[in-house]
């Protein structure tokens, strides 16, 4: 539960004649974690694609580039698609050799598959070519339009507009007022005339006695300074609205030929979109099996593949082998992973011999047997010590069904290695009760619940899903906590519903006058949470350093350091030393205001008292004298000592047992905030009055107050007429959605920082390597 499930190397030797039944067996297994070899040792390299994988893999990137152009995924197509999934033949010929046989279990196969893969390619790409062609020409036809548009406004044929030796002539878009301002200005422009039509002016300019006699040019340099936008003349006969005219008319076409032909590829995707995904799943099978080689280490004859299976499964590994080759091959475990926090993994050495030896005598005995290649070999093993393809074993992690949901909280932060402890199990315990406590309200509770319900049972992907089990889980305990607080959407009457007439055991949150002392009681539960939770995460790095790292005194000195100065902190914060200058609510809370527990804080727990002798002692020994040394206290000091002693490079972080615990009062701070949120939003739609004792009701008919009760915080929009009784359900309605919303991104991400930053900072590193067993688990068609 607290560790990944236990993993065992194993090896399997054998001549390469075996070499194809041997993957299609390991493959079908879908267990074994494959190691790739690093080329160390001499007379052995990686291995090489099995013939026919070049063919696949080519066919491969064909149905993928297919899918892109098709923009096909699972989603587009209809629920009982896999119905409509075809078989197809492997393609790889050493991996299936008759060609018309599907794998073990499936059904007769389609054997025109290539073909049909090929008449799809063929029309796709027609089709795409022809959308990229029809694009770009309506690309080209809206510029065109873009430009002759702003013509059209002026009502000028555009022949008209080009074609003069003594005139310039421009056209843009600017203030007619400024262009003509600054033409007037000029020392260059004889005479001008601006035309307009909207926002376009066409500018026509005679050159002054004494310019060039080539007037172009002479608009632009005189408009310097202004801002105009030019539009160049397009080259056509035609009037400018005649021309938009035709050029839309060809927008329109063109437009109308590519939604025939998005309905003709939408079509197809209606239609091959199964045949499309069975055949990528069959050939990244393939591919896959066919490219295993390359993790191998393989010689002229012989080969040697490795990796990580779980312990229990080794035995059906072996069977499995031995019914698919019998004993041509070598197969052994060895060795088993076990744990160590803080070096490289320990194993437990299970084979004694080289398989690199075996390996090497195989490739003698073929040579022997040259001439009958097509004898199956067996395997020889000798004597020798280990050798393996040195890597570290993935992780498998193994939680209870109910705790599953939380793996992925914790792989948002990073897996865990095979070599340290799996801190589900501590999330699923606490994430939901802080989360839970921070909402306490039975309506957002029951609303979690159905939400994470929902994604629970309508979504595949093991993401939402997961997200749904915790959302369930902390509804569970949002809807605990709010009967606890007899609160419903934040109305407070279900404590006297359930509880009778002293109302809800937890009391009240605090949110108004008459209730403020219960902040101080939410303050110092949030608190002892945080002593708590940290405790938790020292004495599991405690336990981890002993049994696994460091042993017991480096437990001491790494992990006991911190839990003594973490204790003695904070028995000290809440003992009777120092009381005068601490908070009086720190001893009042739980001794009667507002419970009555009968706990007014810690006892002086003094060990002993500084004698007055020191007073001799220059500068301290006045202020030492008499000075009560409490067992809090010689807590801290000794923490201290011991945390120099094992890493005085620690010391610096000497204030992090308050402040970590300290971090813990935003639980409380959300438990308000989400409590405000849902009371201000009860008062908009009911209204309510505050009392003189200083209680805030809400003007509605279960609790029975009316304005006459005290002063009025607001009348409430349901006692304003028709139209805002209407608004005030609308404000109802919407005010408690966003509360929900805002409840999952206050409490949740809150209650998941405590978790990654202040706990799994004491105890956990992650990094760990994902399992992923050579195999395939059929995602588009099934067995």
């Amino acid at each position: 539960m607290l560790r990944p499930e236990r993993m065992s190397k194993v090896s399997v030797t054998g001549s390469k004649g075996v070499m194809p039944e041997v993957i299609e067996t390991i493959h079908g297994l879908n267990l074994v974690h494959l190691s790739d070899y690093d080329g160390s040792w001499e007379g052995f390299d990686n291995g090489s694609p099995i013939e026919g994988a070049e063919d696949a893999s080519e066919k491969l990137v064909t149905v993928r580039a297919l899918k892109s152009t098709l923009a096909l995924s699972e989603e587009d197509l209809d629920s009982d698609w896999r119905a409509q999934a075809v078989q197809i033949a492997a393609p790889v010929p050493n991996l299936d050799e008759e060609g018309t046989q599907s794998r073990a279990g499936a059904e007769q196969i389609q054997e025109d598959w290539r073909e049909r893969l090929d008449e799809v390619r063929t029309r796709v790409n027609e089709l795409d070519d022809q959308r990229d062609d029809a694009r770009d020409e309506l690309r080209q036809v809206q510029e065109r339009i873009d430009r002759v548009a702003p013509f059209a406004e002026l009502g000028i044929d555009l022949d008209l507009l080009s074609g003069y030796d003594t005139v310039d002539l421009l056209v843009g878009e600017g203030s007619q007022r400024e262009v003509e301002e600054a033409l007037a200005e000029s020392d260059d422009v004889r005479a001008f005339e601006t035309f307009t039509g909207g926002d376009v002016v066409a500018i026509v300019a005679a050159p002054a006695g004494g310019v060039d006699a080539d007037p172009g040019g002479i608009i632009d340099d005189s408009l310097v300074g202004v801002d105009f936008q030019r539009h160049e003349v397009p080259e056509t006969e035609r009037g400018p609205r005649a021309y938009v005219g035709e050029l839309e008319d060809k927008q329109t076409q063109l437009e109308s030929e590519i939604d025939e032909i998005d309905a003709e590829l939408e079509r197809i995707k209606a239609e091959e979109g199964p045949f499309l995904l069975r055949v990528e799943e069959e050939l990244s099978v393939e591919v896959q099996r066919a490219e295993a080689p390359l993790q191998f280490a393989t010689s002229e004859r012989a080969f040697i593949a490795e990796g990580w299976i779980p312990t229990e499964e080794y035995d059906d590994l072996v069977a499995a082998l031995r019914d698919a080759v019998g004993d041509s091959v070598e197969i052994e475990e060895l060795e088993r992973a076990s744990y160590d926090r803080h070096g490289s993994t320990h194993t437990e050495d299970i084979a004694q011999g080289t398989q690199k030896a075996r390996a090497e005598k195989e490739d003698d005995e073929a040579a022997a047997e040259a001439e009958s290649d097509d004898q199956q070999q067996k395997a020889v093993t000798d004597g020798g010590t280990t050798v393996t393809m040195g890597d570290e074993p993935p992780t498998i992690q193994k939680n209870p069904k109910g705790a599953k949901s939380f793996e992925a909280l914790v792989n948002a932060v990073n897996r865990p290695k095979y070599n340290e402890l799996d801190p589900t199990i501590l999330l699923f315990l606490t994430f939901p009760l802080f989360f839970g406590f921070m909402i306490s309200d039975v309506g957002y509770g029951l609303l979690y619940v159905l939400v994470g319900f929902y994604m629970f049972q309508s979504f595949e992907r093991p993401g939402i899903t997961s997200l749904g089990g915790v959302a369930m889980w902390c509804g569970a305990f949002t809807i605990f906590f709010g009967i606890l607080f007899g609160e419903f959407f934040g109305l407070h009457e279900l404590g006297y519903m359930i509880f009778g007439e002293e109302g809800a055991p937890m009391g009240d949150k605090g949110l108004s006058p008459a209730t403020a002392d219960f902040v101080y009681a939410w303050l110092i539960v949030a608190v002892a949470l945080g002593v708590l939770h940290l405790n938790i995460g020292w004495i599991v790095d405690f336990a981890e350093n002993i049994l696994h790292g460091h042993g017991l005194w480096g437990a001491i000195t790494h992990s006991g350091s911190w839990l003594l100065v973490l204790n003695g902190i904070w028995l000290w914060v809440f003992s009777a030393q120092a009381a005068d200058v601490k908070p009086e609510w720190i001893y009042t809370t739980f001794d009667g205001q507002p419970f009555a527990l009968g706990f007014d804080g810690f006892g002086m727990m003094t060990v002993f008292t500084v004698p007055g002798v020191v007073e001799a002692i220059p500068a301290i020994g006045g202020a030492l004298a008499g000075f009560d040394v409490t067992f809090p206290l010689l807590m801290i000091l000794a923490g201290f000592v011991l945390l120099g002693m094992g890493d005085p490079a620690e010391l610096a972080e000497f204030v992090m047992p308050f402040a970590h615990v300290v971090s813990y009062a935003r639980i409380t701070a959300v438990l308000l905030a989400k409590g405000g949120m849902a009371f201000v939003v009860n008062l908009l739609a009911f209204g309510a009055v505050e009392t003189q004792a200083g209680d805030r009701p809400f003007i509605a008919p279960w609790t029975g107050a009316t304005p006459a009760d005290g002063q009025v915080m607001f009348e409430g929009l349901f006692h304003m007429g028709p139209a805002a009784f209407v608004a005030g359900i609308l404000v109802l309605i919407v005010g408690h959605i966003v509360v929900l919303l805002l409840g999952v991104t206050s409490a949740g991400l809150q209650g998941i920082r405590l978790e990654y930053v202040e706990f799994f900072n004491k105890f956990y590193e992650g990094g760990g390597k994902k399992y992923e067993p050579f195999g395939h688990d059929r995602n588009n068609s099934e067995d």
